[in-house]
């Protein structure tokens, strides 16, 4: 951009003088914020936080493709947390002067906007720390100067860009934000002069440079996490745990474990568990390759930041497996000179043997002292119920700010994932261990030191239902004498299809609302797969017709069709696009879900075995200009009431028959294998694989059947059940986008698909598994092998029963008419292969894939496609 171009607030930073230019800009804009009001700052908070989620998947294929460094599946994620977890935790906080004292966690918060923050952004976490950053700038009436890593500058600005665009839309004064577009050593020393307040992120240096300058600073000092493992602790959990966290990012949260110490009595048993998960231990001669590929001139090297094990041996000199998923050295020094001491930001791992705890305590110390990480984190594994006193004794020795307890330690140390009141951040202060100004997970209410101690949670869990769930043959109109003699409702807007209209389905509902006296419309119009136009249709003849009750009559379209159209017309201010966001946490998403029932009660009325949508807070709508389906899922979309009639099932064709039926059993055999699954959801789930594989084929090939009909009916309910409380998996998530791209049903999408998830999901080395904090270890198979065994499979050992499952699964298939692949469904081969990568993507971003218990690659899941339409494996 030319000079001559420039206006106020396209500065182009390349200067000095154009940074001055800029900060004068950023301070008047940060003027009239600070005169903001709560209600003001809160509404950009949130539009702010709501742009950078949408934008988590392009930011982080461009941190990869920039840097060169990290997996984009777990920048996702990164940007994800960045926006939603970080909006979670701030929404409610008062920032716009003295703030609420939260007597409970003894927690008082005062804030007063500082200035200008500078902030220096770092190249392994660019695009998240970025919008961390942004959005504290924000809720804090703050300007904000970025100074991007030169090798991340590109990725680091676009951040920048989408964060002031939406909070400038929301009311924000322009020119809030700055960033230097050149970077330079003379640009980030003078940003960090002329701000009010830093808040760094970086390398040793750039903090060391932070609090030289002369200006207040929020730095963090360098990571260096040791894992203790006590002879108490859970040995499957603790390992699991440490290589999920080592994993992640290929080992770049600078809380991520560096070194495990582990007492000699568990020793030989934490490495054969590593061994057993994909770990490869070093020989001396590779040690050796690695200690000199590792440090350069006692600095880390680059090239290994963020690299998978394979490329980091390949760097050293020699070969491992490309399916490793971290090198291990064992060593015995903790002095400076040895180089699995020190912090290492990638797939590489010390470990160490202790002969006692307090020997272990020790190796942990002295390699803070003697290699780094003083004040940063500590990690324990041990048995924290009947070992208090150690675990309080190795609280009190190690000078860490984080002393994190039977918790994973990278996901563990920036909060929020595995214990809830520990502050989401990603800037993780170090206190005056760490020659920080911050002991605490950097957040709105600094500065002060805290010492924190976070032991692992398990989030409070849940199981619900509608109010009403009524079943048995024949039980319809006897249900709806509630509407009159109960609740006295006086309107009633039935939503179906012109199919199940046209054949009379709808007169047993009709003619009882008319003995009744009520008066009632009906909206026909669903399509099989039900678009946002209709349901906006359909809302609007809401609006004018004003029921106060709802009933969807049909299959999944209807009873999908019907909750949006609930919505819509209770809240038609509701923005369809944030209501479809991909959440972590159900409860922590950014959008809040507007409350139902006020205007009118649902009822589910189901005519197919399948879908379970009658009991499950889950709606799929299609986008009619682009074709994507978008999974809705919140628990203001449960309906009120359900019944399930068999009468009205007993015509149902084969087809029907045969793709509800299995979508009924990918329900349950998902909600089974979920990461959210607890003994509640369980039940349900196993009684309805014992169902459907015993009244299915009945069902499919004896229409007229009425126990089959029955059973298959409450089969189909059960699972809804379950899975409306456990979720699904990445299956559903393919499916959907396999249906929504070619347009297969989606039951029969279900089919082809549900065995080749099963072996993805089996692995018992997965290359990532599920983050929920319940879920301790990949255990799939063994979960698989319990559905199998109750339902009547045999076998001389797991992985018999298992592969005999798959039969009986492949059999039930067979019997009910589900071809071989997606190929003989008439998929054209060359359609297929050119859509296939974005099918991927948007099937690894579907709401579904966060609780299936193996976390998938965007690769993995091309390959399961790959495999479903060609038929390998099969």
């Amino acid at each position: 951009m030319s000079k001559e171009n420039q206006t106020p607030e396209n500065i182009f930073v390349d200067s000095v003088d154009a940074l001055m230019a800029k900060f004068a800009q950023i301070r008047k804009a940060q003027a009239e914020y600070a005169t903001y009001t709560q209600e003001q700052v809160d509404a950009i908070f949130k539009a702010a936080a709501l742009a950078a989620n949408h934008a988590r998947i392009p930011l982080a294929k461009m941190a990869v493709a920039e840097t060169g460094m990290g997996i984009v599946e777990d920048k996702v994620i990164k940007n994800n947390y960045a926006a939603e977890h970080i909006y979670n935790a701030y929404k409610n906080v008062k920032t716009c002067g003295v703030i609420e004292e939260d007597k409970e966690f003894g927690i008082t918060k005062i804030a007063e906007p500082i200035g200008v923050i500078a902030a220096v952004i770092p190249t392994t976490n660019p695009t998240s720390t970025e919008i961390f950053k942004c959005l504290l700038a924000l809720k804090t009436r703050n300007g904000i100067i970025i100074s991007p890593h030169p090798r991340a500058k590109g990725c680091t600005i676009e951040a920048a860009k989408i964060v002031m665009a939406a909070a400038e839309k929301a009311g924000a004064p322009k020119g809030l934000f700055g960033w230097v577009d050149v970077p330079s050593l003379e640009l980030t020393n003078t940003v960090m002069k002329e701000a009010d307040i830093i808040l760094a992120t970086g390398g040793p240096g750039m903090v060391k440079a932070a609090y030289s300058s002369g200006t207040p600073a929020i730095g963090v000092g360098a990571g260096n996490a040791s894992a203790v493992i006590d002879k108490s602790a859970d040995i499957i959990n603790a390992v699991n745990s440490i290589i999920h966290s080592k994993t992640f990012d290929n080992g770049m949260i600078c809380a991520t474990e560096q070194t495990i110490i582990a007492h000699k009595d568990v020793y030989d048993a934490v490495k054969d568990e590593m061994i057993r998960r994909g770990c490869y231990f070093l020989n001396d001669e590779e040690k050796d390759k690695i200690r000199k590929t590792m440090l350069i001139n006692g600095a880390l090297n680059a090239k290994i930041v963020g690299q998978r094990p394979v490329t980091i041996a390949k760097l050293a000199g020699f070969d491992i497996p490309d399916e490793v998923k971290v090198i291990v050295g064992e060593v015995e020094s903790t002095s400076v000179d040895e180089a699995f001491s020190h912090e290492k930001l990638t797939t590489i791992l010390a470990m160490y043997k202790a002969d006692s705890f307090e020997d272990a305590m020790d190796k942990a110390e002295d390699i803070l002292n003697n290699a780094g990480g003083l004040g940063h984190t500590s990690s324990l594994w041990i048995d924290n119920v009947n070992e208090r006193e150690k675990l309080l004794t190795f609280a009190d020795r190690m000078k860490t700010c984080r002393v994190l307890v039977n918790t994973p330690s990278s996901l563990g140390g920036i909060g929020d994932l595995y214990n809830f009141k520990f502050a989401p951040s990603l800037t993780l202060g170090c206190g005056s261990w760490g020659g920080n100004s911050v002991s605490e997970n950097v957040g709105v209410k600094h500065l002060i030191n805290i010492k924190t101690v976070a032991e692992r949670r398990e989030n409070m869990l849940w199981f619900r239902t509608p109010q009403k769930v009524y079943f048995k043959k024949g039980c319809l109109p006897v249900a709806l004498d509630e509407l009159k003699n109960v609740m006295n409702k006086k309107r009633v807007f039935l939503v179906t299809d012109s199919f199940l209209y046209k054949n009379g389905f709808t007169k047993v509902i009709t003619d009882k609302l008319t003995e009744m006296g009520i008066t009632f419309t009906v909206f026909s119009d669903v399509e099989p797969d039900p678009t946002l136009k209709s349901a906006q249709l359909g809302a609007e003849a809401m609006r004018s017709f004003e029921p106060d009750c709802i009933i969807a009559l049909g299959g999944g379209s209807a009873m999908d069709a019907g909750k949006i159209m609930w919505v819509l017309y209770e809240h038609p201010e509701a923005d369809f696009l944030d209501m479809a966001m991909r959440f972590i946490d159900i409860r922590k998403r950014v959008y809040t879900f507007p409350e139902m029932g006020q205007k009118a009660y649902f009822i589910a009325v189901p005519t197919s075995s399948g879908t379970g949508s009658e009991v499950t807070p889950f709606a799929v709508i299609t986008d009619q200009e682009s074709g994507q389906k978008y999974p809705l899922a919140d628990y203001q979309l449960l309906p009120n009431m359900a019944i399930i009639d068999t009468d009205l099932m007993m015509s149902a064709p084969k087809g029907l028959t045969s793709a509800s039926g299995i979508d009924a059993m990918t329900h349950a055999l998902e909600a089974y294998a979920s990461v959210m699954a607890t003994d509640y959801t369980d039940g349900l789930a196993i009684r309805a694989m014992q169902l459907i594989f015993q009244y299915l084929p009945t069902a499919f090939n004896e229409g007229g059947n009425v126990q089959a009909r029955e059973k298959m009916a409450t089969a189909s309910t059960m699972a809804g059940m379950a899975f409306a409380n456990a979720f699904l998996g990445v299956c559903h998530s393919m499916a959907h986008k396999l249906g929504a791209y070619h347009h297969l049903p989606h039951g029969v999408a279900n089919a082809l698909l549900i065995t080749e998830v099963m072996r993805f999901n089996a692995d018992p080395k997965p290359r990532k598994m599920g983050t929920f904090s319940q879920y301790q270890y990949p255990h799939t198979l063994e979960r698989y092998c319990e559905c199998a065994r109750a339902c009547g499979v045999t076998g001389k050992d797991d992985n018999e029963v298992f592969e005999n499952f798959i039969a009986k699964l492949e059999e039930l298939k067979d019997v009910i008419g589900i071809k071989k692949t997606i190929k003989d469904y008439g998929v054209d081969e060359k359609d297929f292969l050119d859509r296939l990568d974005q099918m991927c993507e948007d099937a690894f971003d579907d709401q579904c894939t966060g609780a299936n218990p193996r976390y998938p690659l965007i690769s993995e899941i091309k390959e399961m496609y790959l495999k479903a339409y060609y038929g390998e494996n099969k």
